[in-house]
């Protein structure tokens, strides 16, 4: 199977940068697969699971917190917020940042800071569903 390079960068620096037969990423209206020839794309990234199966067969699960993704000949580039190692988030810290982002006021100067914790809280809770 054909291999491409997946980078993913956060503000603080290079997370991952390997060589990978598959990706899998969580957009904000839904999730998209790329594998090696995919055409070029820029995307939105939502919050979710992101999925690398590298070339030897092994695969790496991150969470990721939006951001974006660009496809361009075999490189996938990540550019996100956050990227956490999916193995760390269990049930009782995504039931925990659903009961902060459910506890933020519901007022108009609030609402886009609810929306996008209760956003990150509901992706964290489908990916332990999962587990």
């Amino acid at each position: 199977m054909s291999e491409m390079q997946c980078v993913i960068v956060t503000p603080e620096r290079t997370e991952v940068d390997v060589r990978a037969t598959s990706v899998v990423l969580p957009l904000f209206d839904g999730e998209m697969g790329i594998l090696s020839g995919h055409s070029p794309l820029v995307g939105r990234l939502g919050y979710g699971e992101l999925r690398i199966k590298l070339a030897d067969g092994v695969a790496s699960r991150y969470f990721v917190e939006g951001g974006f993704v660009q496809v361009s000949g075999d490189v996938v580039s990540v550019l996100t917020d956050r990227l956490s190692d999916c193995t760390k988030i269990d049930r009782q810290s995504a039931e925990k940042a659903l009961d902060a982002a459910l506890s933020i006021p519901a007022t108009k100067e609030n609402a886009v800071a609810r929306d996008r914790a209760t956003s990150r809280a509901r992706a964290m809770m489908r990916l332990v569903e999962r587990k």
